[in-house]
Order: structure tokens, then sequence, then C-alpha cells
């Protein structure tokens, strides 16, 4: 295992974040959510970083469990029987991000390489249900960054679940209007005014990004499915400069969505693009589109990664 010299003039960084190195390559994890506080390759910062603010802001880099997104009202049913969970996004009115953003993740392992956290969902509000969430990164000899994020029902009875992860990924210094974002997908979801799906269509001209569209142009909260996976069965949605230069969201079969958020409200930014892997889109608990029963001490994975030309 080779070891590469922290930077000259590396800041300190608080006593919950950790960090993994190799091939050139960092990574920031924050135990608080398991969350993907910074990630570089030679030099060049990939990901919206977050090293010092206690909460990262526009929930960069969290993982999600046992939903990603949104539920409606943070209403569904368990057996005809109404559960409600906390409302976490007060302006719309929703349960947003599943339950451990907040949580602290206890370390299992720790290498220079690689860290593997753990957290407990416990029974509570609308969830009457004990999960473990674990998750695994890595730094490979080509520098890339490995995510993968397992539930494991500990509960007496099935339980509904679904995984997915929240990063914002850029290609160093380059403004938006320098920058085109491509995504390999046949079909989105629409949403009403409150950001919840109602219904799954064939992409257009207004939503297809398979030829890519200047990420300036973008602004969108959309979810698409539909995915176009590559030779090697990734599916890859891709940010890339007209150099040759590109940074790429890539995740596995399990992930049978990707949600693209490009916004002008990111701290710092006048673009930032959060392009998040999903087994499962929003209100998932209601529509059932892509949740997964878990029983009594099964388990489930995603797998998803952060790659790059440079």
């Amino acid at each position: 295992m080779k070891d590469f010299p922290a930077p000259a003039a590396a800041p300190e960084l608080p006593g919950s974040m950790l960090r993994i190195r190799a091939a050139g390559a960092e990574a920031v994890i924050s135990r608080l959510a398991a969350c993907l506080r910074s990630y570089a390759r030679s030099g060049v910062q990939l990901t919206e970083p977050a090293l010092h603010e206690p909460v990262a802001p526009g929930g960069s880099g969290l993982t999600l469990a046992p939903w990603p997104n949104r539920v409606a009202g943070g209403r569904w049913l368990l057996g005809g029987v109404e559960q409600q969970l906390d409302i976490t996004e007060v302006a719309r009115g929703h349960a947003i991000h599943g339950l451990l953003r907040n949580a602290e993740y206890a370390v299992l392992a720790e290498s220079d390489v690689a860290v593997q956290l753990a957290a407990r969902i416990y029974p509570q509000h609308g969830y009457p249900f004990q999960l473990l969430h674990v998750v695994d990164y890595r730094i490979a000899d080509d520098g890339s960054l490995q995510v993968r994020q397992t539930l494991r029902n500990e509960s007496a009875a099935a339980a509904p679940a679904a995984l997915g992860a929240h990063p914002y990924l850029r290609l160093g210094d380059l403004p938006a209007d320098a920058l085109t974002l491509t995504v390999p997908a046949t079909r989105f979801l629409s949403a009403d005014e409150a950001l919840i799906p109602q219904g799954e269509h064939a992409v257009g001209a207004e939503q297809d990004l398979r030829a890519g569209r200047p990420l300036a142009a973008l602004e969108m909260d959309r979810a698409y499915t539909g995915l176009a996976a590559d030779r090697d069965g990734w599916v890859r949605s891709t940010l890339s400069a007209a150099d040759g230069r590109s940074v790429s969201l890539r995740q596995d079969d399990t992930c049978l969505y990707v949600h693209i958020f490009a916004t002008s409200g990111y701290p710092g930014r006048n673009k930032a693009v959060a392009i998040e892997p999903m087994s499962a889109p929003a209100n998932a608990f209601n529509s059932a589109e892509g949740l997964r029963w878990l029983q009594p001490g099964e388990s489930f994975s995603i797998e998803w990664g952060i790659e790059s030309v440079l």
C-alpha cells in the first residue's frame, strides 16, 4: 500500500472527519450522516467541498436511508394503518432524506485508503423498525472513489427500505457555462409543485439529457429512470468540459433512478448540480416504486462511485 504525503498546507479537520488517500486522490468523510465532504484527484476538486461547515449545505454528500428524497406529508400506510414520520422539510411539509442525516456513525474499520461506518435506525415516529446502515468508502488504485451502502433489517418484521446518496459534482474551478451534463436516461418522473412524482414518461426535448446539455442552462429537481448502462454494467452521468476533462457519477443496476438537482441556490456557486443515485424515487413508501421489503435479517446494497478524466 503506497502512502501519499498530505498537502503542505492541509487544513486541520474537525474530529468528526476522516481522510482517506490513494493514487493521488483524497476523500474526506464526516461521521455525521456518513457524509462525503470532499473528493479530489490530482489536485482537482470533484465534489462541492464542505470541510468546515457543521452541517453540509444543501444536503451535500449525504448518504440516505431508509429512503432517499421525500415521503409526501411524511405519511404512509403500514398494514392499513397510517404512519406519520417527523416532518423534516418544513417548507413543503414532507419527510426528507431518511432518518440518519443527523446521526453520528461509528467507525467499524479504517485504513489509509478505506473507511467503513455504521449507524442504526431505531424504531420511531412513523417507522417502527430497527435497521443497520453500513457505508463503505474506498479509493481504488486508479484514484476513483468507490462507495457501497448496505441496509440490514434487525427487526422482527419485514421493513420497507430504499437507499440513496446526495453528492454534488464539480470539475475543479470550471464555471457552469464551461460544463455539459449528460445523463443516459430514456424516462423521467413528472412531479407536482410539492415535488412528489405523479407519473413516469418518455423523455421529450425538454427533459432529454442523453446528448448533453449546458449546465448553465439547467434548473431542475427531477428523477430519471430507464437508465442505459455502459458495457461494464455501470450507468454514468457525466459533467464534461470542451477540453476532454470530465467527472462522472457511476451507479450499479440496483440504483434504478438518478435524481438531478441543478440549482443556482448553492452557497458560493452560480450553479451546482447534485447527481443522486437512488434505488427508489421520491414517495416510494406510498407508490411502492423501487421499494424493497426486507425480511428479518435480510440485507440489500447499492454501489456507486465517482471517476474522472483529467
